[in-house]
């Protein structure tokens, strides 16, 4: 996870035209306290950018956390779930501890200015190219007049923000520079520019990464994991941590899959393998096959938050 691999820069936001008044000065990200742990082991992102080359292969590996054999290098056995050269696995672990303490905090306050409007905010995760931001599009413009709001997380540009202002929207753009996902308090930063009515819902779509974003609260009520049928149904298990953490699953494109020899039981069988409990929907945004089925949960949810209220 990034509370490792030192991924921090300049974070801008772009409230886009409809928004008057400046944002106030935004709050540090708390990716950025994942530098401290590199400095610790005496290594900068710039130099990690040019590595030495690795020492002669030997078996003591010195409690890193790594498993091996021959044929398989696995650096994510340890108690930490992650190996830094220089690093033991307690000192991972209470790094990362800090690191997610301080984000759990700030996406608790925004979980509880969310609540206070009784708005259902979901965190939308995915690698790049899944559709994320053309599935968010047409469920805008099939929700008609009910509130809603997006924030869109991306490491440059403001591209899909513009796709979501296009549709009548309000669109946040949040650009994480050299970061991997959206943390709370960017999320909280970013709703101090949007006048969320009662009821509304918020959409967050996250960095196209599967792996960071998984590891981070941003008060959200759910994650939603989108998964394109191009990308191979051995996604779930390359990456369960993400959808472990998913409520719902969406398998995005399906109108691509008698094309690209997609096996949706084997997606199906493979999400329930790492996730037992998470919510399965077949959807292709192109088409709009399996869009109420989308659209019906959605509604589902409103009305759970605001009987839970």
């Amino acid at each position: 996870m990034c509370t490792v691999c030192g991924c921090h820069g300049t974070v801008t936001f772009d409230p886009g035209p409809e928004v008057k008044s400046p944002l106030p000065p935004a709050a540090a990200p708390v990716s950025s306290l994942a530098a401290a742990v590199s400095a610790v082991a005496g290594m900068t992102p710039r130099s990690r950018a040019a590595p030495k080359p690795a020492p002669a292969h030997h078996h003591d590996h010195g409690g890193c956390g790594c498993g091996h054999d021959h044929d398989l290098h696995h650096y994510g056995q340890g108690a930490a779930g992650v190996s830094v050269p220089g690093m033991s696995q307690e000192r991972l672990i209470a790094v990362e501890t800090s690191i997610l303490s301080k984000n759990d905090a700030l996406a608790a306050e925004n979980r509880r200015a969310l609540a206070a409007r009784q708005v259902l905010a979901l965190n939308l995760v995915s690698s790049p190219g899944s559709g994320k931001t053309t599935l968010l599009c047409e469920t805008i413009r099939a929700m008609g007049a009910r509130p809603l709001a997006v924030i869109e997380g991306d490491q440059q540009t403001s591209a899909d923000a513009d796709r979501i202002r296009a549709t009548g929207a309000p669109a946040i753009q949040v650009n994480t520079g050299k970061g991997c996902h959206l943390d709370a308090a960017m999320v909280g930063h970013a709703l101090t520019a949007l006048n969320l009515p009662q009821g509304a819902c918020l959409f967050i779509e996250n960095v196209g990464n599967l792996v960071c974003p998984a590891g981070f609260d941003l008060g959200e009520d759910a994650k939603v994991a989108i998964l394109s049928v191009t990308e191979g149904e051995d996604k779930p298990l390359k990456y369960p941590d993400m959808f472990t953490a998913a409520r719902l699953a969406i398998l995005n494109k399906i109108d691509l899959a008698p094309y690209c020899g997609a096996d949706l039981a084997a997606y199906r069988a493979n999400l329930r393998r790492v996730n037992p409990h998470i919510e399965i929907l077949e959807v292709s945004a192109r088409t709009g096959e399996g869009m109420q089925g989308w659209l019906n949960w959605l509604a589902a949810r409103q009305s759970e938050k605001a009987e839970a209220l």
